[in-house]
């Protein structure tokens, strides 16, 4: 597809933290009626660009037009003033007013002066209706629906803005294939009406599915852009990561990784369940093993595994951990049987945004010390500088704050966290969602080192085939319940995506 001018153009665009370039002389445009893929590893400047963009932080050096007309954007009300609608990775919405409150909130329709409730709920559902193809109850809070429910919602409300650009961060992280499928057909539709739509992921398919145009950042400079047509996967990746593909190399192929000399069961799971949330189930974790959850979007392999770590309380069924039976009914208790679990969900449930790197890595280990029991300055940074140096977190610095890093460094920090406590069974619940290829190689890599080394680990991903590649066995979930348990013989993909869908 080609247009005459780009509708948006950012030329020469600077941005530095603390004297760090986190943008350098980085040129991006948008064309009308396209979407325009914007790729690269985690921090490869990707976020920052679009805070830039869209007024989160200034410019240091550079510009940025509009339609040819300059733009000075302080302010995310500034951009969406100027036609530029944002929705981020991580829903960012109020999960305790209706649908529709969120929706409108600050354009509410008014009569006589107070906020017209029954338009403003009629409003909102056509809106959802319409443009999303989504039928739900507006006036119910947002949190009373799932996340995947609520993304669709910041969706909606980011095109309910008379917006010329519309920015999805990695919209379709929370969404499963027909909701995909439904926002693309959105898409579409607003490509047709002349939108331009910036769009960020990490898969490739989606990419390649629904994109006209790619540009690529690494280390916080422009690498190029480039037609999705004639730009083929691998230089793709190759362009992203800077270096040959030794890490995706060293690991097995899907359904090929060695089959672990299983020990002892370290954990064993006989008719545990909770009500309304997972119906009960059997499963058994040896020693060194590790078992992989597999299902769509709410098939219960989240709330299987907080059964696990005490996070919910189990209603049936027994637990037997390192041969002692009974429950878990804290996370405390779980964490002092040696089981760690990194959730899916890191930045309500993981980091804690305004301390450092340091301080994140060594949170868990100084609880369980006790605070009486302070761990020293001393030993606080060499505990930081080798986990840092282990699982190649950047930026490099321990007093970085850990909400300056990109998604997939944050999530390196929390294994870092777990990892110190040494524990004999590891959760962790989608640990590569939302970051790029290498990252997730490195930690594919982690999960493999670990299980040698003796640890249970239990994989969740939405991502099949990191399933595949990472596990000895593979537990399908489907409409909240454990429908099979697969072993390596059986590990491949046609019969797992058979056993999900139910064939």
């Amino acid at each position: 597809m080609t247009a005459v001018s780009p509708l948006l153009d950012m030329k020469g665009i600077h941005k530095r933290f603390a004297g760090v370039a986190a943008l350098n002389d980085v040129d991006f445009r948008l064309f009308p009626g396209e979407v325009h893929a914007l790729m690269g590893e985690n921090g490869a400047g990707k976020s920052t660009l679009i805070k830039v963009l869209t007024g989160v932080y200034e410019i240091d050096e550079g510009s940025v037009t509009m339609a040819g007309k300059r733009l000075f954007i302080g302010s995310p009300q500034e951009a969406q003033d100027a036609g530029i609608a944002t929705v981020y990775q991580e829903v960012n919405l109020c999960t305790n007013l209706s649908v529709a409150e969120n929706m409108f909130i600050g354009r509410e329709p008014r009569r006589f002066g107070a906020i017209n409730w029954k338009e403003m709920n009629r409003r909102a559902g056509q809106l959802l209706a319409e443009r999303l193809n989504l039928h739900i109850d507006v006036t119910l809070p947002l949190g009373s629906y799932s996340v995947a429910i609520q993304q669709l919602v910041a969706i909606a409300r980011a095109l309910h803005i008379s917006a010329r650009v519309l920015i999805l961060d990695e919209p379709t992280s929370s969404l499963d294939t027909n909701e995909v499928k439904e926002l693309f057909n959105v898409m579409r539709k607003l490509k047709q009406q002349g939108i331009a739509i910036l769009f960020v992921t990490h898969f490739l398919d989606q990419v390649y599915e629904i994109s006209d145009r790619i540009s690529i950042l690494r280390g916080g400079e422009f690498v190029g852009e480039y037609m999705a047509s004639e730009l083929s996967r691998i230089d793709l990746v190759l362009k992203m990561i800077g270096k040959d593909l030794e890490l995706l190399a060293e690991l097995p192929a899907s359904g090929t990784k060695e089959q672990v000399k299983k020990g002892e069961s370290f954990i064993r799971a006989s008719r545990l369940g909770r009500k309304g949330a997972i119906e009960p189930y059997d499963l058994d974790i040896a020693t060194g093993e590790i078992v992989g959850f597999a299902g769509l979007l709410g098939s219960g392999r989240t709330e299987s595994a907080r059964l696990l770590f005490g996070a919910d309380r189990a209603d049936a069924g027994e637990l037997v951990v390192a041969g002692s039976s009974g429950k878990l009914d804290s996370p405390r208790q779980a964490i002092r049987e040696g089981i760690a679990f990194c959730s899916e969900n890191r930045k309500t449930e993981g980091i804690i945004a305004d301390l450092t790197v340091r301080e994140n890595i060594v949170l868990a280990l100084q609880a369980r010390r006790g605070w009486f029991r302070t761990i020293s300055r001393k030993k606080q940074d060499e505990i930081a500088d080798e986990y840092i140096k282990a699982l190649n977190i950047n930026p490099k610095n321990p007093e970085q704050l850990i909400r300056n890093l990109s998604g997939g460094n944050q999530q390196k920090v929390l294994l870092a966290r777990w990892l110190l406590m040494e524990p004999k069974l590891l959760i962790l619940d989608e640990p590569t969602r939302g970051i790029d290829i290498g990252a997730k190689a490195e930690i594919q890599k982690l999960v493999l080192a670990l299980s040698r080394k003796g640890m249970s680990v239990l994989f969740i991903s939405s991502e099949l085939e990191e399933v595949l590649r990472v596990s000895d066995r593979v537990a399908v979930l489907r409409d909240r319940k454990l429908v099979r348990m697969m072993s390596s013989g059986e590990l491949q993909h046609d019969q797992v995506m058979k056993a999900i869908a139910g064939g």
